[in-house]
């Protein structure tokens, strides 16, 4: 991330950042289409996913020297840094919103399915049985359909029992 952070000016980094904080709190975010001429789409979500998620341990609490060492090698270290320090209490908040209304969210029906994956000869062979998996979240009223392979389920509970305990304990 370093190396791609690095081809934008001092200027552009910090845009860029707020820009990132900006999604973080519910507001537009910045669009690849703006830096097309700077990354291409797999750089561009590397480094989103990148700041993003220095944005949010940083305010759940991390050190700015943790932020440092992640940053290390970047010559704009210390304007993502100064973006940081300048809204840390406005991250703090948005990420606390954002689990209580995860946390608010029930659970309204859920209907799951069990097929063979059979889309071609090679495929077929193989017999790797998938969940489909429909949730309906009441605040939203927006179904969320899944498609999950055996370890992938198993993943999906882990984190799901993750964030159990994370909500636990912010009650």
């Amino acid at each position: 991330m370093v190396d791609v952070l690095n081809r934008l000016s001092d200027t552009d980094c910090i845009a860029l950042c707020h820009g990132v904080v900006d999604g973080l709190c519910g507001r537009p975010c910045p669009r690849q289409v703006d830096y097309s001429d700077t990354w291409s789409p797999r750089e561009w979500l590397h480094l989103l996913r990148s700041l993003t998620t220095i944005f949010r341990l940083a305010g759940g609490g991390v050190s700015d020297e943790e932020v440092l060492v992640r940053l290390e090698g970047s010559r704009h270290a210390k304007a993502v840094l100064g973006v940081l320090r300048g809204r840390q209490e406005e991250i703090r908040r948005a990420l606390l919103e954002r689990t209580a209304a995860v946390s608010s969210a029930v659970l309204q029906d859920f209907d799951w399915q069990l097929k063979l994956a059979l889309s071609s000869d090679k495929i077929s062979c193989l017999n790797a049985p998938l969940l489909r998996l429909h949730l309906d979240l009441s605040p939203w009223r927006r179904p969320v359909a899944m498609e999950m392979t055996r370890d992938e389920l198993s993943m999906l509970i882990a984190s799901l029992e993750a964030a159990n305990k994370v909500v636990l304990q912010l009650k």
